[in-house]
């Protein structure tokens, strides 16, 4: 995992973030007291943020999935994004880093928009399947546990609607995914997911090498 995109020097990355990054004080904030927890690796880069935001803003979205909540910066950084009814069903089992989450969910004002589902991610899915919410989602997000990402992208395509768009993250592994050397299990699951996507003709696909590798897999 990475905070930042791979391959750009420090010098080349705060130089994109100097003239592109427009991030609001409360996201900042949270990246901020993000940055001196133990697991603080698990945040997204800001300048990810923003480009989900801008996607979501191009789809025109209103209903959309966060699948990985951690403290919260991704689902703010879309939540800002959606419009005043705009509605996001974030999962995640974590009491402890989603109490921050809540936190500046409430002060950003949009703690409306978001319905946190505390349970194992895909129960949380198949619940929604259950209740008929199938092809009524525009967007979902999906930055959890990687060995069953294969699970959750195959429950967010049937969940999300035609001309909707599936972001996954992590999916270059700091690397890791193209040296040979590495096959430890996290890695070959993302491998292997990374080589099932690339033949699923269901789905548009684009791997853009922003932060950590984030795939949009847009449904046709």
């Amino acid at each position: 995992m990475t905070k930042k995109t791979l391959g750009l020097d420090n010098p080349v990355y705060d130089y994109l973030l100097s003239v592109s990054l427009r991030e609001p004080n409360i996201l900042q904030q949270l990246r901020d007291e993000t940055a001196h927890l133990p697991m603080a690796m698990m945040q997204i880069s800001p300048e990810q943020g923003q480009f989900m935001a801008l996607l979501v803003q191009l789809l025109g979205a209103t209903k959309t999935l966060d699948i990985g909540v951690f403290t919260g910066y991704s689902s703010l950084c879309v939540a800002l994004a959606l419009p005043p009814k705009g509605e996001i069903v974030a999962c995640d089992v974590s009491e402890e880093y989603t109490a921050i989450a809540r936190r500046y969910w409430d002060a950003a004002g949009v703690a409306n928009k978001i319905d946190l589902r505390l349970a194992p991610a895909l129960e949380t899915l198949d619940k929604l399947l259950a209740a008929g919410q199938d092809e009524t989602f525009d967007f979902a997000f999906i930055d959890a546990d990687k060995a069953n990402y294969e699970k959750y992208y195959e429950r967010s395509l049937q969940l999300i609607r035609p001309g909707g768009l599936i972001a996954i993250d992590n999916v270059l592994w700091s690397g890791k995914v193209a040296d040979s050397q590495v096959q430890d299990n996290q890695t070959n699951s993302i491998r292997a997911f990374n080589e099932k996507l690339y033949h699923d003709q269901r789905v548009t696909l684009s791997l853009v090498p922003i932060a950590d590798g984030l795939t949009l897999a847009l449904k046709r």
